[in-house]
This record gives structure tokens, C-alpha cells and sequence, in this order.
């Protein structure tokens, strides 16, 4: 897939800006604050109506104006498409495919396919579990957009399920327990939805681990001199054998039934994917805890190698590869093993502060795209 064009209106710091792409890397090059990262949050928000920056909406706009726009013309091998998203300062976002408004923002999501790597991604080793829950979902949707859908679905669940526990346990501290046995048949039936949506969601959080985990390991010993070996372990918060829909809800219903007092206890459901979590052990420690710097930025490199790989092989085209300065991040060895892999491959959006972070034979082949206060004119090299 290649990323033909993409126009920015009123978003970020952003007036009115139309990029032509016209070739496979493009290079942004800027100081910090300019608005090279807010170029790339725009192709992250069209392949996965998310940001890694910010969750709410009112952000991305202009602070004069009321509404902000993207647009893309993306070209893939089945044809060309017109991605749009507005985003409103009051009111709801709207997204739009081919000029079509869509109903449903899930009919968006795996038309554009991306890879963000940035120094945040660090946190995937040494943040808390919800950022690696985080970053296997985000995989998971552009692998299969419809688990945006199961997740939703899931979280949903959950809220209804949390308050009626903190319902019964107000009730419980009340002294008022005659009462508790009226909400048991209702807390079961969220425990039957909970368990249904909740083995959708482990059952293919292990398959895609299952899938990256090679591909990591493969890259992992490349760049690290095949002195370092990474295992990748998913751990379930219901630990389950068998592969099947029902034998995974059982075991959730089983858990969910071994702690009903410790959860009516505390008002909130302590069983569920939303407590799993993703081990990364190199040479048989756990990286978030032994692994240095430099570990566990070979341990993300790897990551996001593999995400690409793994995206080129189900969707059946290379998606794009954005880099936010992380070369600045990287030492020269691990610069170079990325920028080789990256080759031509891939449509590559890197920022960087300095040009000459880059060798000659990458820059001769690439875009370059000065940026400042909000502004893109092209670099011509002699």
C-alpha cells in the first residue's frame, strides 16, 4: 500500500497543509515542536481512530478553529480509496470512505494499515500491563477489525458488571444483606456474558501471540548478535487449554464462581482479560525488571519489526512504517540493523532533528520534507 496524499485542515498546528508523497521513504526533518509528530499521529489516526498522544478529540484541533480535518488518498493493490476524519471541538467525530459518510467508525478501520514506533513505545517493556494489553490489541484490530467491536463489547460488560458489584457491596457494608440475594440472578447473567466476551478476546490475544512471538525471536537474535534470547509469554488472567469457545467460558465461569466473595467483597470483578497480562523474558529474565536500555530497546525493535511482518503476511501487503524520532534512541548498531530492514519495503515516514543521522544510500533514495511552525516545504540535495 502506498500513502499517496494526505491534507491537514485546522489540525494541530496545522492551517491548511497538502503533502504529495513520492517515494517509498519520506524523511522529516525539523526541530522539536514544529509538527513532524503531529503528521504522523495524523496517518496513525487514519489506520487506527486512535493516538498514542491524546484520547480526546478536542485536541487535534487548531486553536481557532471549532472542527479539523484528514484526508488521504491511499492506493492499495485492489484499487484507490479517500479516507476522512473530522474531528469537532463539541460534538462527535465523523469518518468517511470514498466521500461516503459511514455509520459505524468500524467500517474504517483496515483500510489503512501502520506501524508507529516512538520512544513511548519503551513503555511496552517497562510500563504497567494495561500498555502491552494496549499495544496486542491495536495489532489485533489491524489484523481483524471487527475485534474493535469484541473489545467494545467486552468493556461494556464490564462497566454493568462493576456497578452492580459496587451496588451489592454499598448494600453488603449497609448491613442490609437480606437484600444481596435479589442481584444474584442478574450478577449471573453478567457473569455468562462477561465469560462469553472474554474468551473471544484471550482466545485470539494467545493466537496472535502465538504468531509474533517467532518473528520477534527471529528479529531479536539478528540484532542482538545472536547473544540474547526473548521468549514472549502470554499470561492469562483465566488460564485455559483447549482452543474451543466453550471449554475457555468455562474456565471463566469457574474462576468467576472461586472468587465471587473476594469480588462482592471489593465491588469489582478481579476475573477477565482486563487483568492479563504479556511476559518478555530475554535469556530467562524478565526484561521490565533485569533488561537495560539497551535490552529493552533491542526487545522493542524487535516488536515492531515483527508487527510488520506479521501485518505484510495476513493482509497480504506491506503496511507503513512510522518512525518518530527514534534514532536519537538507538545506538549506531541497532540505527543500522533498523534502517536496513526497513530498505525499501515499506513506505517509511521518519522524523528527525538531523539529516545527517542517516547514511547516504538512504537519503538518496528518499522524500525530504523540512518542517517548521506548522509549515512543509521539499529538501533538494546536491
Amino acid at each position: 500500500m502506498f500513502l499517496r496524499r494526505l491534507h491537514l485542515r485546522s489540525f494541530r498546528n496545522y492551517v491548511d497543509r497538502q503533502i504529495e508523497f513520492t517515494a517509498r521513504k519520506t524523511i522529516l526533518v525539523g526541530n522539536n515542536a514544529q509538527g513532524k509528530s503531529n503528521l504522523l499521529e495524523a496517518v496513525e489516526l487514519l489506520a487506527s481512530l486512535k493516538s498514542h498522544r491524546t484520547i480526546r478529540d478536542r485536541e487535534f484541533v487548531l486553536d481557532t478553529a471549532t472542527a479539523g480535518q484528514i484526508e488521504a488518498t491511499l492506493e492499495r493493490a485492489y484499487g484507490t480509496s479517500e479516507l476522512s476524519i473530522i474531528f469537532r471541538k463539541q460534538g462527535k467525530r465523523t469518518v468517511a470512505l470514498n466521500r461516503e459518510s459511514l455509520r459505524r467508525q468500524l467500517d474504517f478501520l483496515g483500510v489503512l494499515n501502520a506501524v508507529q514506533f516512538s520512544s513511548l513505545d519503551l513503555d511496552l517493556v517497562r510500563g504497567a500491563p494495561d500498555t502491552r494489553r494496549n499495544w496486542i490489541d491495536g495489532l489485533l484490530i489491524q489484523l481483524e477489525p471487527i475485534y474493535a467491536s469484541i473489545l467494545q463489547e467486552y468493556n461494556q460488560i464490564l462497566r454493568q458488571r462493576n456497578a452492580l458489584l459496587k451496588k451489592m457491596r454499598a448494600i453488603r457494608q449497609d448491613e442490609s444483606t437480606g437484600f444481596i440475594d435479589a442481584y444474584e440472578p442478574q450478577l449471573r447473567l453478567w457473569d455468562k456474558q462477561l465469560a462469553a466476551a472474554g474468551s473471544r478476546i484471550a482466545r485470539r490475544r494467545a493466537r496472535v501471540i502465538a504468531r509474533l512471538a517467532p518473528l520477534a525471536q527471529s528479529w531479536h537474535q539478528r540484532i542482538s548478535g545472536e547473544t540474547e534470547r526473548l521468549e514472549i509469554n502470554y499470561l492469562p488472567n483465566v488460564e485455559w487449554t483447549e482452543d474451543e469457545p466453550i471449554r475457555v467460558q468455562q474456565a471463566f465461569l469457574a474462576k468467576i464462581e472461586l472468587r465471587r466473595v473476594a469480588e462482592q467483597f471489593q465491588g469489582k470483578t478481579v476475573v477477565g482479560t482486563h487483568r492479563d497480562e504479556i511476559d518478555f523474558i530475554i535469556n530467562q529474565t524478565p526484561a521490565r525488571y533485569y533488561g537495560s536500555q539497551g535490552q529493552q530497546r533491542t526487545l522493542v525493535l524487535a516488536l515492531k519489526l515483527a508487527e510488520l511482518k506479521l501485518i505484510e503476511e495476513v493482509i497480504g501487503e506491506p503496511p507503513l512504517l512510522l518512525l518518530d524520532d527514534v534514532l536519537a534512541e538507538l545506538d549506531p548498531n541497532r540505527q543500522k540493523q533498523l534502517l536496513a530492514a526497513i530498505g525499501d519495503r515499506f513506505q517509511t515516514m521518519i522524523t528527525t532533528t538531523h539529516i545527517d543521522s542517516f547514511n547516504y544510500d538512504w537519503i538518496k533514495g528518499s522524500q525530504i520534507l523540512s518542517v517548521e511552525a506548522g509549515k512543509i516545504s521539499e529538501v533538494l540535495l546536491n
